[in-house]
């Protein structure tokens, strides 16, 4: 046979036999006088045993385990692993699954900022009211982005501080006045007086288990200067005034 006949025969591609020839998993015959390869019986049924091990999905360095006699594997071996992973594939897709639709249910739908925790999108709901505030964008926006790019050791903490910060009609109504006093700032320069006022408003809205720990945040951080180089110059002030003035009630 030759290499597209064999392929036909067994049902792959001859790309697929080329690269087991390649990877060592298929012997590559000897060629004839006219400089063609001929393939016998035995490549046959040793292409249709990689098929049918690949098919069952063992990796490709798995079937050379398989197929090699001074493997130290064998193929009950090898399926038991591989079973065995694919019921742990199976359970990590349920929870998955059920995350998915603790999020569906969501009162109000998935947050703008897309798929984050159900506990952050349940808190998200209770601020959309707030959405005509940039500022209210921009904050809920970053605490997403917190959530994925925190430690899974530290995700809850930071759920648990921003239901502190949004979790009562109270403490959302803090933060509203916060976001506008913070939104009236777009246009100001960081000398303007109304700096203070939200600076002060802003802390108020601030728990203690969202700044790090000892309470200082560090004004060099490279996340919060991109922060700040995000904001305009009054509502930047207004975040560092805040910032130092949880870091001196705090002390």
């Amino acid at each position: 046979m030759r290499i597209g006949e064999l392929a036909g025969v067994v049902g792959v591609t001859t790309r697929a036999v080329r690269h087991y020839h390649h990877l060592g998993l298929l012997p590559e015959p000897e060629r004839r006088d006219n400089g063609y390869r001929e393939y016998g019986l035995r490549h046959a049924v040793v292409l249709a045993r990689i098929r049918r091990l690949t098919e069952l999905g063992l990796g490709l360095a798995e079937v050379r385990d398989v197929l090699a006699d001074e493997a130290g594997k064998d193929l009950v071996e090898v399926l038991t692993e591989l079973d065995e992973d694919l019921a742990r594939q199976e359970e990590a897709l349920r929870e998955r699954r059920a995350r998915l639709r603790v999020l569906l249910e969501v009162e109000g739908g998935l947050p703008a900022e897309g798929p984050v925790s159900p506990e952050l999108a349940a808190l998200f709901a209770g601020t959309a009211h707030l959405s005509d505030s940039p500022m209210a964008v921009k904050d809920r926006e970053i605490i997403a982005f917190q959530e994925t790019a925190v430690p899974d050791g530290e995700r809850e903490r930071l759920v648990s501080s921003v239901g502190e910060a949004l979790g009562s009609p109270e403490a959302v109504a803090r933060a509203g006045e916060a976001y506008a006093l913070l939104d009236a700032l777009a246009g100001a320069g960081p000398d303007d007086p109304r700096v203070t006022e939200a600076a002060r408003a802003l802390a108020d809205c601030i728990p203690p288990g969202l700044l790090p720990e000892g309470g200082e945040a560090d004004q060099d951080d490279s996340f919060l200067r991109a922060f700040y180089d995000d904001l305009a110059p009054a509502q930047a002030e207004a975040v560092r005034r805040a910032l130092r003035i949880l870091t001196e009630e705090r002390r």
